[in-house]
């Protein structure tokens, strides 16, 4: 496969302002460790104060590798707001049994998430019930 060329968004949201601003450093020089991929250019912004009193700042990083399955890995492991592909155009010689692979485990994470979401969802309605019960 031909050289990838992405673009990621990555933001940081918290508080105190230099927590921030370390962890969005601390997110870029992870990135650049990574095995596979390169990165090419990253732009950080400034960090600025929301009007829910937290701090909030991002960074556009492009990066380039030779496999598909990084992106999807870098996706999942650093959850950016946005991804684009700049390069190349077209995909043609993606592996039909790796695309494959790739979104069966999209689906497997997916699911697992959505596992989560559903027990916290469970055990806040049990908690909900019980402060319910001790307030009466």
């Amino acid at each position: 496969m031909k050289t990838i060329v992405a673009r990621i968004t990555v933001e940081v949201l918290g508080s105190p302002k230099e927590h921030v601003e370390n962890t969005l450093k601390i997110v870029i020089a992870k990135l650049k460790e990574e095995k596979n991929i390169t990165v090419n250019k990253d732009k950080t912004y400034d960090c600025e104060q929301m009007d829910n009193k937290l701090w909030s700042t991002f960074a556009d990083i492009e990066f380039e590798t030779e496999f598909l399955r990084r992106i999807q890995d870098i996706c999942f492991d650093y959850m950016p707001s946005t991804l684009e592909i700049l390069e190349p155009l077209r995909l043609e010689d993606v592996d039909c049994i790796e695309f494959s692979d790739l979104m069966n485990d999209m689906l497997t994470r997916l699911h697992k998430y959505a596992m989560v979401v559903n027990k916290l969802t469970l055990e806040n309605k049990y908690l909900m019930k019980e402060l319910e019960k001790r307030k009466k």
